[in-house]
């Protein structure tokens, strides 16, 4: 086992499954809901730069309101509906990485604490392949007040799992949200290569585990 690691958390999208799975069921959905993917992604790429929020969703559908011209009420009812719930359909035909359960339990059976720390509810995803039941912690960063790479939602996770930052290693498939943004929390980091950087890619020096498959990893965390 990697010296000193207590617990184990993983973001979801990208990275207990492929996001390509949910990109190639998307395509109507997006076109059907374009002018609001518009507003919403200049909103979100707001709030990844903007300081922990008392109220994350009402200043949300603030921001959406704005960008969109919507009245606040009804940006809170579309981005609910469209982003949130509207989702959830998709995810009930989407499998996970291979092996990313059996990693995730055999890690829990080691002592291992396990968390979930995600940008999007953790909910969209149901139990999130049975591997919901197997968390010590499950948050969305939005509940915390701040998207990543804020230190603040790691530094919440860290609170809720009772495990110190440099005891933590966060698993993640972005190099600007997951990897420097554990870091920068004093977390440890390991980023799954995906695409084609699953054939092409190398080690990433910023994160102490790069890995390409779930069996890796389990490898590089337990010494197995």
């Amino acid at each position: 086992m990697i010296d000193g690691i207590e617990a184990v958390a993983f973001d979801i999208d990208g990275t207990l499954y492929p996001s390509w799975k949910l990109y190639i069921r998307m395509p109507f959905y997006i076109l059907r809901n374009f002018r609001f993917y518009i507003s919403y992604n200049k909103a979100r790429n707001a709030l990844h730069k903007t300081a922990p929020l008392a109220d994350f969703y009402e200043y949300q559908a603030r921001l959406f309101s704005e960008y969109s011209g919507i009245d606040i009420p009804r940006s809170r009812e579309l981005i609910k509906n469209v982003s949130y719930d509207g989702l959830k359909k998709f995810f009930l035909k989407i499998k996970p990485y291979k092996y990313a359960y059996e990693c995730i339990k055999h890690m829990k059976e080691k002592g291992l604490k396990i968390g979930i720390l995600s940008d999007f509810p953790p909910d969209q995803k149901g139990d999130i392949w049975g591997i919901r039941d197997l968390c010590d912690v499950c948050i969305g960063s939005e509940e915390a007040g701040a998207l990543k790479p804020s230190i603040y939602p790691f530094g919440i996770l860290s609170k809720k799992l009772g495990v110190a930052p440099e005891k933590i290693l966060y698993v993640g498939n972005s190099i600007k949200y997951d990897v420097r943004g554990a870091n920068n929390a004093g977390m440890k980091s390991a980023y799954i290569l995906s695409g084609l950087k699953r054939i092409f890619g190398g080690k990433l020096d910023e994160a102490d585990i790069t890995f390409k498959t779930y069996r890796q990893l389990e490898r590089a965390v337990l010494n197995t």
